[in-house]
């Protein structure tokens, strides 16, 4: 073997990125919330399940509640930059809705761990609602709202109706749409509900009466 093949022997693996570690520190944290529950699961658990010793955890995230928040901001982040990227390449604001709707539902259909997570762990503490509600949520409910205000001044839908409100209330009937779907013993199409649910919607805030 020549001293240049001997030395490439001894080279070490490469070593994951710390981003990609993290994400898998992630990863394993919503397996482990979602499989034992969040308050009930342990550092530990999520070591564990990453395969790796416990104080790893700890070289990227401060503790359990570090996770479940880091959790929480970076699939915001993901949604909020999916949504607005494909509401930009749409100009009617029924279609934008309906993108939003999809991405939403599509979103929490791929991952169902993800989906028990954001639906059920995330909503036993007040604490990190708040916290959630003053954040990254407001951003995301954001996109809707100004969906809302472009089709209200083309004359799509009612000029009477507050945006915000109604963003609310679509966020509120595709995150019960969620829900129902993890609790439900039933297996479906989860985003095949996003028309139905958007036309719905519409037709209490649509400009035009039968």
């Amino acid at each position: 073997m020549s001293v240049a093949s001997s030395r490439r022997a001894r080279q070490p693996a490469a070593r994951p990125e710390r981003g990609d570690k993290r994400d898998a520190l992630l990863r394993a944290a919503i397996e482990t919330f979602a499989a034992r529950g969040y308050f009930n699961a342990q550092v530990a658990d999520v070591a564990r399940t990453a395969g790796v010793a416990a104080g790893t955890v700890y070289l990227y995230f401060r503790g359990k509640d570090d996770l479940l928040i880091s959790i929480f901001d970076k699939t915001m982040k993901e949604a909020i930059a999916a949504g607005r990227a494909t509401i930009s390449a749409l100009d009617d604001p029924l279609a934008q809705l309906r993108a939003v709707a999809r991405l939403h539902l599509d979103r929490m259909s791929r991952d169902r761990e993800l989906a028990i997570v954001f639906q059920v762990e995330l909503r036993q503490s007040t604490k990190f609602m708040e916290r959630f509600s003053a954040t990254r949520l407001r951003e995301y409910l954001g996109i809707i709202r100004d969906v809302i205000a472009r089709g209200q001044s083309a004359g799509a839908f009612r000029r009477e109706v507050n945006p915000t409100l109604a963003a609310k209330l679509l966020f509120g009937m595709l995150d019960e749409m969620a829900t129902n779907w993890i609790l439900s013993r039933r297996r479906y199409s989860l985003v095949g509900e996003a028309d139905a649910i958007v036309d719905l919607f519409v037709r209490g805030v649509g400009a035009g009466r039968e």
